[in-house]
């Protein structure tokens, strides 16, 4: 499984260290984008993200928890190994993410979508032949350091079900309340990749603290 830290949890006065020590030890990094419409918080705009993706040759996960994602597609300058995350309860109109979607492969970016842990997994079941990714919140978006919700375990059987019956090879992912008294059992469900804040960027060396996920 592929650990992604959440970088919204690191010390971000000191990002760039925090970035070159941890590269060498992590698959990639996780961007919460945050508005204060979609979720009642703000976080990082453009430039900042155009700053870490300068820092780091690994692939980045922008998940944009924002009112109106379409603007974004044109605001960041991504590359073809980095994620465009969108939530679907951002949308829903069918034709509204079709769209979305479309442009974003335009982009050459690649492309998924999340959704909430309210959200029936069957609601997305229409675009997943068009999605690179999925991720499946586990906790409500907005706030890092929320406790995991474990019924949200039941809609990776079912993606990966459906994944399987179509033949097709988009990553399952998994955000929030993650870390080393659950990551066993994520791992378990077949989840692909997971992003982690609290669990790496707590008390410690960061560095250590990803080591001692795997540790059970």
């Amino acid at each position: 499984m592929e650990i992604l830290p959440s970088l919204i949890s690191a010390d971000l006065l000191n990002l760039g260290k925090v970035i070159k020590d941890l590269d060498d030890h992590c698959d990639g990094y996780h961007l919460d984008v945050m508005d204060d419409h979609f979720v009642p918080n703000l976080t990082w705009g453009p430039m900042f993200v155009e700053q870490i993706l300068n820092s780091t040759e690994l692939p980045i996960h922008l998940h944009l928890m924002v009112q109106d994602p379409e603007k974004w597609v044109n605001r960041v300058k991504l590359r073809s190994k980095d994620t465009f995350i969108f939530h679907y309860e951002a949308t829903k109109e069918n034709d509204r993410i079709l769209k979305l979607i479309d442009s974003v492969k335009v982009q050459g970016y690649k492309i998924g979508i999340a959704i909430n842990p309210e959200t029936e997994i069957e609601t997305i079941f229409d675009y997943v032949d068009n999605l690179d990714h999925i991720l499946i919140m586990s906790v409500n978006p907005g706030f890092s350091g929320q406790k995991f919700i474990p019924e949200v375990l039941e809609k990776v059987d079912s993606l990966i079900n459906q994944r399987d019956s179509m033949n097709l090879n988009f990553k399952i992912g998994m955000d929030g309340g993650l870390g080393k008294d659950n990551i066993k059992m994520i791992t378990e469900t077949g989840v692909d990749q997971i992003g982690v804040a609290s669990a790496i960027f707590g008390p410690g060396s960061s560095v250590d603290n990803i080591k001692k996920l795997f540790t059970y």
